[in-house]
């Protein structure tokens, strides 16, 4: 463990939150985590731990100790990944459907983070023991871009750039049925079902979370419409909802919509953008497009370096 990081109140901060005055102190910490050490007993004020909106007096003492990271214990196995960039900070891989991130109830084998602990020498150990390295995750039928952290700077940096939406996050979806417009902005909160508590749905003026997708149509398929989507949050299943909401949910979204003629939720993590933990370099990755998107008609649509051919004006290529 670190050593401890102290910090001393003075009275011109009588009255300030808490969470507002470790903000404004400089350290190499994001708000999140340090909202997340008060949260857990990490922080303490005059040795009492006490909540992030917590006012202060004017002369307290802040006594920081941050939690040693925790070494993994799932098993390293052997199972291919698709990298599209490594280095010693981060590595970014082509995320295959039907491949759990993490651990859990359920797969404690077989995971993204198995193959990680085996392709890398080290992971940062801030997610946990069944969670080393991850700084976000797709869903299990979802593909494509998937970045991890190699150590604990750029766990620390990447978890901001998503706290603080400095990350690009472009998705192909295919959705049931012709859409009404040509593009658009879904801002709508989402929250739990209020029923089906393993579900995601909109939710109601005051509840839930702030979630915003953009999204634009590339094209006409057999079986529905290729669509782009932009991810200004991360919601849990923030796409499926959205484009539910809209009256055209994913094909092969059994959960949202139905399975049809797929064997998956047709949703991939097209194009990832970030800038580099340690050298400040925007990061622009490309996840190539899977077959089963091919064989729905996608090739007709894109070149094969994820240009649109038609319905929709050229972008500038991301290496």
């Amino acid at each position: 463990m670190s050593e401890p990081i102290i910090f001393q109140v003075t009275p011109t901060h009588i009255g300030v939150r808490l969470d507002h005055f470790l903000g404004e102190q400089g350290t190499e910490f994001s708000r999140s985590r340090l909202q997340m050490f008060v949260r857990d007993g990490h922080l303490t004020v005059d040795g009492a731990v006490v909540k992030p909106n917590h006012k202060l007096r004017g002369s307290e003492k802040i006594v920081l100790s941050e939690p040693a990271p925790t070494a993994s214990t799932t098993e390293a196995q052997d199972i291919a990944l698709e990298v599209l960039f490594e280095d010693d900070d981060v590595i970014v891989i082509n995320k295959p459907p039907g491949l759990v991130v993490h651990p859990a109830a359920g797969h404690h084998n077989g995971t993204l983070v198995n193959a990680l602990l085996f392709h890398c020498e080290e992971l940062s150990g801030i997610g946990g023991v069944e969670r080393p390295g991850i700084v976000h995750r797709l869903d299990k039928e979802t593909s494509g871009c998937l970045v991890a952290a190699k150590n604990d700077l750029a766990h620390h940096s990447l978890q901001e750039q998503f706290a603080e939406r400095g990350v690009t996050k472009i998705y192909l979806a295919i959705v049931s049925g012709g859409m009404s417009r040509r593009n658009g902005v879904v801002d709508v909160p989402i929250g739990r079902h209020r029923v089906h508590r393993q579900k995601m749905s909109v939710a109601r003026a005051g509840e839930g979370k702030e979630a915003k997708t953009g999204w634009r149509v590339l094209g006409q398929l057999a079986e529905g419409t290729l669509v782009e989507c932009t991810l200004f949050t991360g919601r849990t299943h923030q796409i499926r909802v959205h484009m539910k909401h809209l009256g055209n949910p994913l094909v092969g979204d059994e959960v949202y919509g139905k399975r049809g003629n797929f064997t998956r939720q047709m949703l991939h993590a097209w194009k990832l953008g970030f800038n580099h933990p340690r050298t400040g370099e925007r990061i622009e990755l490309v996840a190539p497009i899977p077959e089963d998107f091919r064989a729905a008609g996608v090739g007709k649509l894109l070149s094969p370096d994820g240009v649109p051919l038609v319905d929709a004006p050229r972008q500038r290529r991301m290496v």
